[in-house]
């Protein structure tokens, strides 16, 4: 599954209430999210053997002949061709979001290949995470709002995980404010004040 939860505390405070993080003190909680890879690399191996294996049989019937040489760059180009897409495929998908919650700073990178990392900062305490059913790029689209800003999160993962994913990031947000840390009793987002 692309979501991987680190350094999610579920003890008790020590000190109730707010608090503020020290300089240089670990996170709260840290998520991390990344597209979904139906094919891993050793299977993209072996998927690329079966091709050329299954792209030479019909050669076979042609060995020895001119007609071999006719439709061997084909046989090759094609294979080629398969090989370099599925890699691009592979670099277009390293993405990694990371969420990062401290008790009064909430920090989301977004890292893709080749290009400047993009990241959002705000206070837990204002920041809404939105679920909207219809009418973004995906359904069930989840974003963070706060400082002015609102941006998504997960849009790569399917629409239950992103379902799972606000409902668990509503909860812990509420922990984070109505504690100081991811332990203790819930707040949810509608008991803040407005």
């Amino acid at each position: 599954m692309p979501i991987e939860w680190v350094n999610e505390t579920k003890q008790a405070p020590d000190i109730t209430g707010a608090s503020l993080h020290a300089q240089g003190e670990p996170p709260l909680a840290e998520l991390h999210l990344w597209p979904h890879r139906s094919l891993p690399k050793r299977g993209f191996a072996a998927f690329i053997l079966a091709t050329f294996t299954l792209l030479l049989l019909p050669l076979l019937a042609v060995l020895g002949t001119p007609i071999l040489w006719g439709l061997a760059p084909f046989v090759l180009g094609a294979l080629w061709l398969m090989y370099g897409l599925m890699q691009k495929n592979y670099r277009d998908g390293e993405i990694l979001e990371e969420l990062t919650l401290w008790s009064d700073h909430a920090k989301l990178t977004r890292t893709a290949r080749n290009k400047p990392p993009l990241t959002w900062e705000a206070n837990p305490y204002w920041v809404s995470v939105q679920l909207h059913a219809k009418g973004g790029p995906v359904p069930s689209y989840v974003t963070l709002k706060g400082s002015g800003r609102e941006v998504e999160l997960g849009a790569f993962l399917s629409e239950d995980e992103r379902v799972a994913l606000h409902q668990s990031l509503r909860d812990l947000l509420g922990r984070i404010i109505a504690t100081g840390t991811t332990g203790g009793s819930h707040s949810g987002p509608e008991d803040r004040p407005s």
